[in-house]
């Protein structure tokens, strides 16, 4: 994979064996950069929304904040929304705190802290809250982790949870 890196836009040529073939097949691909849409969304019924992100990128707050807002602007207000992180393996805090900001109106969503002052962060939530404090269903499996943890646990106790107490000092 290594070798297959490169500027986008430039080409590289692979050879690939495949059972019944008798010799390998030659391709040339271009480089390019690969943007995976991680935030979808739909309406499940008139008033109820569902969006779905399936990994944390740094742009998934603005990402769930467009879908959750072109929801509302052609459906109305919605009377709940359903937002799937099953089998989401998480990705980096400030999107955690992004995305929960977009459901939270107000109150700490995430701080951390340990043995070395640096490690003390704290994020609090702005208004508005889209969902002007509709129902919101939140599902998680073994596969939810990190990032999906903490938006999970920000949503159900409206804020305040503790990520990484007591990190180690080396």
């Amino acid at each position: 994979v290594k070798k297959m890196r490169g500027k986008s836009g430039t080409s590289i040529r692979i050879s690939v064996l495949r059972d019944g073939e008798d010799k390998p097949l030659e391709f040339t691909i271009e480089r390019a950069v690969i943007h995976i849409q991680s935030v979808k969304s739909r309406i499940l019924e008139p008033g109820f929304g569902y969006v779905r992100i399936s990994h944390f990128q740094s742009r998934s707050g603005n990402d769930v904040q467009k879908h959750v807002s072109d929801l509302i602007a052609g459906n109305g207000a919605l009377k709940g929304l359903v937002l799937d992180l099953r089998n989401n393996p998480g990705g980096v805090l400030g999107a955690a705190v992004s995305v929960s900001d977009v459901f939270l109106g107000e109150g700490k969503i995430v701080y951390t802290e340990g043995r070395v002052q640096d490690s003390e962060l704290q994020f609090t939530a702005k208004p508005p809250d889209l969902l002007d404090g509709a129902p919101l269903v939140v599902l998680v499996n073994e596969g939810s982790a990190s990032a999906s943890e903490i938006v999970a646990g920000a949503l159900q106790s409206g804020g305040q949870v503790q990520q990484g107490a007591r990190n180690a000092h080396r």
